[in-house]
């Protein structure tokens, strides 16, 4: 599976951006997927998550009722969408994808079950 993040820029705090994530090779309907993000200086965390049917959905507790993600499976494409972005949400953003298809659609959140990376996209956030 190869993924292509983009959508990332320079805004202003209480202001959103959409982050795409364009995904070629394998079947991508059977991959759950996952965004990523990289501050300087600090750990990579998982942000959210979505099941490979989009029916199940994971979101770090930073992020809850502020970002949204989604996935369009006849695009081969997963969204984050992010709100009321606030300077500590600056970072790197990466998508990824499961280690193997059809896997469970359950712990969306564990860090480890994903396998395959995208480039990021710079998103920076301004007070």
């Amino acid at each position: 599976v190869q993924l292509q993040a983009s959508g990332g820029g320079l805004v202003r705090a209480g202001g959103f951006l959409r982050l795409s994530c364009a995904a070629s090779g394998r079947a991508f309907s059977s991959y759950n997927m996952g965004w990523f993000r990289q501050a300087p200086g600090k750990e990579r965390e998982i942000v959210s998550a979505i099941s490979r049917s989009g029916g199940s959905t994971y979101y770090a507790d930073s992020v809850k009722g502020r970002f949204t993600v989604s996935r369009d499976n006849a695009k081969n494409t997963v969204y984050l969408q992010m709100n009321s972005l606030k300077p500590e949400d600056a970072a790197v953003y990466y998508c990824a994808a499961d280690w193997l298809p059809w896997r469970q659609e359950s712990g969306l959140g564990s860090e480890a079950r994903y396998g395959y990376w995208g480039q990021g996209t710079q998103v920076t956030v301004s007070s």
